[in-house]
């Protein structure tokens, strides 16, 4: 129970008794043998809430406190967005320019990549984290920066016309930060320290470019096995800009503050940017803005970002009206982090709330559900045309398709054996892959196949003769 670690709280007499609601409601994970969260709730520059919960280290029975250092994972983009904001703030870059222009290396598409488009996930860019899986990565592999820039730079095709659609991309979040090393003649971790860290006093903050550093304070992450117990989830990514920004609830806490009082003029416009939501050629307006979700909570004006990576999960939440802000970062995946951020509203903000039923949220991105057709039960010999080579140009790496007890599998070295469940005839289901529909030439022949997720588009694996 609760007492079985010192709680890490700190809390003004007025809010004592609501303290001790977001105390109950992470009881349950405050333990000397279970991983946990820290948790910051601040309204007009005043913490009203804050603690540590649960253990930062299993390994040496450390708690978490508020000074525990987490890799916040996508809550990282707003930092990268705001990185770009302050060069074209110097006047350094314009948000219309074409990427290429900083980035030669990135394959001429026919269309022009802006800024732009990477800052709003409108690029028609493949998100590396699911083009590394099919290329043989683990997550728990090194996946390092200069990795990502060499797949970015290896796409040959994109997902949509740049500016016609939103799709969530880590990738352009990536290239971004290579655009502000190459325009500051600065790495992107000095750049963000100088620009953005120091002058907000974030001394416990850093974007993690080499995945062996010693982080004192650091909050190792864990998930649950089989079995029950917890296990530590490896974390050797170093995603700058869409991820991998190691910090604090305290540190964090800084930063929202900064929203109502920007630290300079230059970086006040810059800061300004940040709710500016995209917008799509077609005239919609995303919900998406510089890292930022743009929505209402049960009647309020709500900011927001999620991040989930190895067993860290993480929210930001914004109430500017009220002034309000919520921050959960956990280093378990049992954790929701948007979730408990939302039930500390409900705690603080509930005179304020429209009933739960009337919030509506405003949601980003391309609506997965499809329509569910009668499914193709094929004959083992139906199946057989499939089987073969494939190879990807693109990942460069290949797949062996087989008939085995009846199904279709694909195998590879690295990553074992995956089912292609049919579907219909050509088209099939795949962990991994997303929709795979396989292609015929003009005298009907199987010749290859294309993989379809919501973030990778068409990405071709052609059979080797």
């Amino acid at each position: 129970g609760v007492n079985t670690l010192e709680a890490q709280t700190s809390a003004g007499s007025a809010g004592d008794s609501l303290s001790a609601e977001v105390d109950r409601l992470f009881e349950r994970w405050h333990r000397p043998d279970s991983p946990g969260a820290a948790v910051l709730v601040l309204r007009d520059g005043k913490t009203l809430h804050m603690a540590g919960y649960g253990m930062a280290s299993l390994e040496h029975g450390i708690p978490i406190r508020p000074n525990s250092v987490f890799d916040i994972a996508s809550v990282s983009k707003q930092f990268g967005a705001y990185a770009i904001a302050l060069l074209e703030a110097d006047g350094l870059v314009s948000m219309d320019d074409d990427v290429r222009k900083y980035i030669p290396e990135l394959h001429d598409f026919g269309y022009t990549i802006t800024l732009r488009n990477l800052v709003h996930h409108t690029s028609g860019l493949r998100d590396w984290p699911g083009t590394l899986r099919m290329a043989g990565w683990d997550y728990e592999d090194i996946v390092s920066f200069e990795q990502i820039l060499r797949m970015a730079y290896h796409q040959r095709e994109l997902n949509f016309q740049p500016g016609s659609e939103y799709a969530y991309s880590n990738t352009g979040y990536n290239l971004l930060a290579e655009v502000v090393a190459r325009v500051s003649g600065m790495s992107f971790r000095a750049f963000t320290e100088e620009r953005i860290f120091r002058p907000r006093r974030m001394a416990d903050t850093h974007f993690h470019d080499d995945h062996s550093e010693v982080v004192p304070g650091l909050a190792d992450s864990y998930r649950r096995g089989p079995g029950g117990a917890y296990h530590r989830v490896v974390n050797n990514l170093t995603a700058l800009a869409s991820s991998s920004l190691f910090t604090t609830v305290e540190d964090l806490a800084k930063w929202v503050a900064s929203f109502d009082e920007p630290p300079s003029i230059a970086d006040g416009a810059a800061m300004a940017r940040l709710h500016e939501r995209g917008v799509l050629t077609g005239g919609d307006t995303l919900a998406y803005a510089w890292g930022q979700n743009a929505g209402v909570y049960r009647g309020l004006v709500r900011w927001n970002h999620g991040g989930s990576w190895a067993g860290y999960r993480t929210n930001l939440a914004r109430f500017p009206d009220q002034r309000f802000s919520v921050i959960v970062l956990a280093n378990t995946p049992e954790i929701d982090a948007g979730s408990f951020a939302d039930e500390i509203v409900n705690i603080f903000l509930g005179e304020a709330l429209l009933p739960q039923s009337s919030g509506m949220a405003v949601e980003s991105g391309i609506p997965t559900d499809r329509i569910e057709a009668e499914r193709w039960h094929p004959l083992a010999a139906e199946l057989e045309e499939y089987a073969g080579e494939f190879r990807s140009h693109e990942l460069q790496t290949s797949y062996r398709l087989s008939v085995e007890d009846g199904t279709l599998v694909a195998r590879h070295f690295r990553t074992g054996d995956r089912q292609f469940e049919a579907v219909s005839p050509d088209r099939f289901e795949a962990n991994g892959f997303g929709d795979v529909h396989f292609i015929r030439n003009s005298s009907g022949a199987v010749v290859g196949f294309t993989a379809n997720q919501t973030r990778i588009r068409g990405l071709r694996f052609e059979r080797v003769p």
